[in-house]
């Protein structure tokens, strides 16, 4: 599956309706992003299970903004809706698949537990 761009209006669908979702937030006059656009390109055609998502930092500047984005390209990778990997910095192929293997070896039961108990700090504190 080739990489979708994804925009404020499809974003939260997007995560929410697909069990993998990874998402690399670029822009064109970045020279990072322009090395990792094939890197990335080459894994969502071996891995055609994951939602590989591109957001355009420059024509989707509230959306990076509400994702927190401060240094592109960053990769965040969404597993059943919940955010559980970001990273800024341009990955070699070898880094990409660490990540998406880490990703697919998640207990999910396990992350929404720490979620669970992190939102209940955060409501505590």
């Amino acid at each position: 599956m080739a990489t979708q761009t994804l925009t404020a209006a499809d974003f939260g669908t997007t995560i929410s309706e697909h069990p993998i979702v990874l998402v690399d937030f670029w822009a064109s006059w970045c020279g990072p992003c322009r090395m990792f656009a094939p890197v990335y390109e080459a894994a969502s055609e071996q891995h055609p299970d994951i939602l590989f998502g591109k957001v355009d930092t420059e024509a989707e500047q509230q959306l990076a903004a509400a994702a927190r984005i401060t240094s592109i390209p960053t990769l965040m990778a969404f597993r059943d809706g919940i955010l559980v990997f970001s990273q800024p910095g341009a990955l070699p192929a070898a880094g990409l698949e660490q990540v998406i293997t880490a990703v697919r070896g998640l207990d999910m039961d396990d992350v929404r537990r720490q979620v669970a108990a992190q939102q209940s700090d955060d409501v505590t504190a």
